[in-house]
């Protein structure tokens, strides 16, 4: 029944290089699912037991903001590196490597001192870019007739990872003995996710053009507009919500919220996220166009972002939920890159460049929200930036949603 409802009947006539996708349909959605919870924990696991490892290390400020910054940067470059990987290996052995080197940089990071957890965090980010990026592919060829919905499913799932990241982490310190404990503990979730795949792709995972055996060199998109529109789009998202993890609760607190319940709303908008993914995306995806969807998303944010800016002790909640429901346009950003390509090959390409350069213009967004706080003693400016961004990501998005192909 499960394979039925994904798409993925025995009886599907699908060609000899796609037939992983019928023979093991629940186990690889499993498998998905598995891999999208283990690509955020390891980045919103650090945030709550950040003050611990920095005293307990004997960490300056400037080593806790290179730990905080460095996992978007390392999916920007990671990301990019993706498509050749995939094309060398194969898709299935690319995903395979991604969690072998995911589970590898949790526990080196908890070994021994500063630079080691730099180095293992390095590890780690490098690992959940490269899922980032392929995980789409696999969606859209192993799933070809159910890619709204699957889409959804892995978004929901990359979400939940998140939130259960931020949650978990603090009982896990106390648990296992520490920061370290907590932090590695994570390893056990994606040694059980690379187990999950190996069986999935036992019998030889196929798609992308990545696996035929003949590894043929996908086109270039880099002179395509459609593929920067894209590009720019996923960049001003991931823009938005780096800011809105990094400093939302700060806002909140500078608004008279208590330090508790500011976590708590920080929480309720990544549990937003999650039934917003499993409904939206399969829904647009059956449209031609997505375009109203992305900018309805984007607009109830901006009324989010402007109560911030004109009222934030007003109702602090209905704001952390408009905020919350407007940052759920990324699971449309990521059926944006399955949708607009036509091929296995084309959509490795742009998950990888839309990912690989998106998170480099997302980079740069916490840390410009923060100087613009310092430079003004208050939140109102950043927070008119954040508007101006998400009004530029409505924009973009609309024009990247319209039913067209790279």
């Amino acid at each position: 029944m499960f394979d039925i409802l994904l798409g993925v009947s025995v009886k599907s006539e699908l060609p000899r290089a796609r037939t992983f996708a019928v023979a093991g349909g629940t186990l690889l959605a499993l498998a998905v699912i598995l891999t999208a919870l283990n690509l955020r924990p390891a980045v919103t696991s650090v945030g709550p037991l950040l003050d611990k490892a920095q005293a307990d290390l004997g960490a300056s400020s400037t080593w806790a903001g290179l730990l905080t910054t460095m996992p978007s940067l390392c999916f920007a470059f990671a990301g990019l590196a993706a498509p050749a990987l995939a094309r060398r290996v194969g898709i299935g052995a690319a995903v395979a490597l991604a969690l072998g080197v995911l589970t590898a940089g949790l526990v080196i990071r908890v070994l021994d001192g500063p630079l080691v957890v730099l180095g293992g965090t390095l590890i780690a980010g490098a690992g959940i870019a490269l899922g980032n990026v392929l995980i789409p592919v696999v969606v859209k060829d192993s799933f070809p007739a159910r890619i709204g919905m699957m889409t959804g499913v892995y978004t929901a799932a990359l979400q939940g990872g998140g939130a259960l990241g931020s949650a978990a982490t603090p009982p896990m310190d106390d648990l296992l003995g520490g920061w370290r404990g907590a932090w590695a503990g994570w390893a056990a979730i994606a040694l059980v996710a690379l187990a999950a795949w190996l069986l999935a792709i036992r019998g030889g995972l196929t798609g992308g053009g990545t696996d035929t055996g003949r590894h043929e060199r996908g086109r270039s998109l880099l002179r395509s507009p459609l593929a920067w529109t894209v590009t720019v789009f996923f960049g001003l998202q991931a823009f938005i919500a780096y800011i809105i993890m990094g400093w939302f609760p700060q806002v909140l607190m500078d608004a008279g919220v208590s330090r508790g319940d500011a976590g708590l709303l920080q929480g309720l908008m990544s549990l937003l996220a999650v039934p917003i993914s499993l409904v939206v995306p399969a829904i647009a995806a059956r449209q031609g166009s997505q375009t109203w969807w992305i900018v309805g998303l984007g607009a109830i944010g901006l009324v989010g972002t402007i109560g911030l800016i004109v009222a934030p002790s007003a109702a602090p909640v209905v704001w952390a939920v408009l905020v919350g429901i407007g940052m759920s346009v990324f699971s449309l950003a990521l059926t944006t890159i399955a949708l607009r390509a036509r091929s296995g090959q084309d959509t490795t390409s742009l998950s990888g460049m839309a990912q690989g350069y998106g998170y480099l213009i997302a980079a740069p967004g916490p840390l410009l929200f923060g100087m613009l706080h310092d430079w003004t003693a208050a939140w109102t400016v950043p927070l008119i930036m954040v508007a101006v961004v998400v009004v530029l990501q409505s924009v973009v998005g609309g024009v990247a949603g319209r039913n067209r192909y790279v």
